[in-house]
């Protein structure tokens, strides 16, 4: 049996915690709707999964087209308040993406999310729950997403008279 490599176990804890930052921001600047931060917590050839509200196209691929996709569907039409919560991760380091080479690690999010809008007086709203599964690669010394996949456990929705 090997000692533990002392200079492994400190990057490691250090590069999960930047996989926790990046998850949360990409979370406080989609609630926030600050669109031009929301798309570097991505990188460019990202794909997320979790896209096929109001009959959308079951996934988008890469940074801007996603930024647009959820952009459109929060801050559109309609706009939507939206709180989003990450609780209790699964990450793992995996070592380097078998495409690019980059450093890649994989994560499982207990999610839950809260979204009202309205339309025509009537406010709507929808309470989710289920788990996000996600890929991130380290690009420029940064961990970015790049791969998302949300599947929804429970989702319940009503409409109260505005």
């Amino acid at each position: 049996m090997s000692a533990p490599d002392p200079v492994a176990a400190p990057t490691a804890a250090k590069d999960l915690e930047a996989i926790r930052a990046v998850f949360a921001r990409r979370l406080y600047v989609m609630d926030t709707k600050q669109w031009d931060a929301y798309g570097p917590c991505h990188t460019e050839d990202v794909v997320s999964e979790s896209w096929a509200a109001g009959g959308g196209a079951p996934e988008v691929r890469g940074r801007e087209a996603l930024t647009a996709a959820i952009r459109a569907t929060l801050d559109g039409r309609v706009t939507v308040t939206s709180v989003h919560h990450g609780h209790t991760p699964l990450l793992e380091l995996t070592g380097p993406d078998p495409v690019t080479g980059d450093p890649a690690a994989t994560g499982i999010w207990a999610m839950e999310d809260r979204l009202w809008w309205s339309v025509d007086g009537r406010e709507h709203w929808l309470h989710g729950w289920g788990h996000y599964h996600e890929r991130y690669r380290r690009v420029d010394g940064r961990w970015l997403i790049a791969y998302r996949r949300l599947e929804r456990i429970r989702v319940d929705t009503g409409h109260t008279d505005a």
